[in-house]
């Protein structure tokens, strides 16, 4: 083959690398700011449960965000309530039905629950899913609604996958979690962006820090210029390391979605109030499928564990 022949398929390869990942990049970045809307379907069944089980009410709550979003929630306060109360949050894609099994348990020890759709999700509104650029400030607001509006004598944050980093990301507003617990949560959306890229394509995740980095790269960029969202603001691991707050991570060692090293870096960067359990042979959010007993005795073992505000943290790092 000719140089010249060699120079010719050499820029026609270059310039369709970088005219598909520009096009692949943008495309990418509006599916996951724009997720498909999963809309409520056990409402009933719901409240049936709640009135039979627990004797209580299912009350459709909302709030408004810092940008005028209305934000919808369930929150349920059980006969038995003991004046706590657990924020949960649910993944991307998903909405309030798809942490409602996790409630059951705890109203039965008596915690009061909250479950909102994140914004762009269920009943909120929203067009813009931020993985915790915006949601921060929506979680602050509704555990200050639980404060101020049921003179909450602590509460506890819960999520699963998203919902986890929504939570940790949400310490960056405020500590007013007197603990939290995360399962499979991410350590940077930049990291998990570029392991989801491969995944999606069912390839190994070197493949997203090389070839597939432009397209990533691009949809990142994209969403900064077209949508005001700088998405290297988005580290839960920094969140957490300039937090006090008490932090139980849960994370699958067969998760594939999110990989476990996100929860080690998490916990090996504040590990004076970080744990760590990580569960064999769990799929992605699975731990409580694998390990029920175990994971209703340290979850509700955390919660009972620490019953009171902690001190601000002095020395971030």
């Amino acid at each position: 083959m000719s140089m010249r022949r060699l120079r010719r398929l050499l820029t026609a390869w270059i310039t369709g690398y970088v005219l598909s990942s520009v096009a692949g990049g943008i495309m990418l970045a509006e599916l996951q700011l724009h997720p498909w809307r999963r809309p409520l379907a056990h409402a009933q069944q719901a409240e049936a449960i709640v009135r039979e089980r627990y004797g209580a009410e299912l009350q459709n709550v909302q709030i408004a965000a810092a940008d005028g979003v209305p934000l919808s929630a369930w929150y349920v306060q059980p006969h038995n309530a003991n004046g706590m109360h657990v924020l949960l949050l649910h993944g991307v894609q998903d909405n309030r039905e798809g942490v409602a099994g996790f409630a059951e348990p705890l109203m039965a020890q008596g915690y009061s629950v909250l479950l909102p759709d994140s914004r762009a999700h269920g009943e909120s509104g929203g067009t813009l899913a931020t993985y915790g650029l915006l949601e921060s400030d929506d979680v602050h607001r509704w555990v200050n609604w639980l404060y101020k509006a049921h003179g909450s004598r602590c509460v506890y944050g819960f999520g699963e996958s998203m919902g986890a980093a929504l939570v940790l990301d949400s310490l960056n507003e405020a500590p007013q979690f007197c603990a939290v617990v995360a399962e499979a949560p991410f350590s940077s959306f930049r990291n998990v962006a570029f392991e989801r890229s491969a995944l999606y394509l069912g390839a190994p995740t070197w493949i997203g820090k090389t070839i597939l980095r432009l397209p990533v790269e691009v949809g990142i960029g994209y969403a900064k210029l077209r949508y005001h969202l700088d998405f290297d603001d988005d580290n839960p691991v920094d969140a957490v390391a300039h937090s006090s707050t008490p932090i139980l991570l849960i994370h699958g060692t067969a998760d594939v979605n999110i990989l476990p090293h996100h929860s080690e870096t998490i916990a090996a960067r504040s590990p004076s109030h970080v744990v760590l359990w990580e569960v064999p042979g769990a799929a992605h959010c699975g731990a409580s499928s694998v390990q029920p007993q175990m994971f209703w005795t340290r979850v509700l073992g955390w919660f009972d564990s620490h019953r009171q505000l902690p001190a601000p943290a002095m020395n971030a790092t």
